[in-house]
């Protein structure tokens, strides 16, 4: 992906400015999972027995805290130059144009809400068989993948003022579905 000066992501004349790189993305992803994994189950077996169950709710809290983290920051980062959002749907434009284009190379192949207002977001391909071997892959195993993610579009969101939960599927390999709902704030 090249930037040039009239994008919106890239402020030329700013001599701090840095880019984003997704080939970094991918490998940090490709990286990430089997490790996150690797601790949960190193913990698990300090435990007197190792449940599967509990080693894949310890891989995804540590996936998506992680991508919730990584989220805030590039939300933070590529919004600083931009005019307040005022509503929740150009937050979602901005999350389903710019930023998954910053992560992806590419805006998100289709963008719809169901019946209840719920937007949700379809990728034909996600990811490549560079990033993860989606092609021999389980749903789980890929679903692995999609915890980060997740945890990225939640970060970005509540940086941006949305309390959401974020949720993926994959029904069709190596496509995949990322549901948003939004949470009502408490008074």
């Amino acid at each position: 992906m090249s930037f040039d000066s009239s994008s919106p992501l890239l402020n030329t004349s700013d001599p701090n400015a840095r880019v984003f790189s997704s080939s970094c993305f991918d490998f940090l992803l490709i990286e990430l999972v089997p490790m996150a994994e690797r601790m949960a189950r190193d913990l698990a077996t300090e435990g007197k027995d190792t449940e599967d169950e509990e080693v894949r709710e310890t891989t995804f809290f540590r996936l998506e805290s992680l991508g919730y983290r990584v989220g805030q920051g590039l939300a933070e980062r590529f919004s600083r130059d931009r005019p307040r959002f005022t509503d929740n749907l150009d937050v979602i434009k901005f999350l389903c144009k710019d930023l998954w284009t910053v992560l992806f190379k590419k805006q998100v192949d289709n963008l719809k809400t169901n019946h209840r207002r719920v937007p949700a977001f379809w990728e034909d391909e996600y990811g490549s068989p560079e990033r993860c071997d989606i092609y021999g892959a389980s749903t789980y195993e890929l679903t692995k993948y999609l915890w980060f993610p997740c945890g990225v579009i939640r970060g970005a969101l509540a940086n941006l003022g949305i309390n959401t939960t974020v949720q993926a599927e994959t029904s069709d390999l190596p496509g995949a579905t990322f549901q948003i709902k939004t949470l009502q704030s408490r008074p």
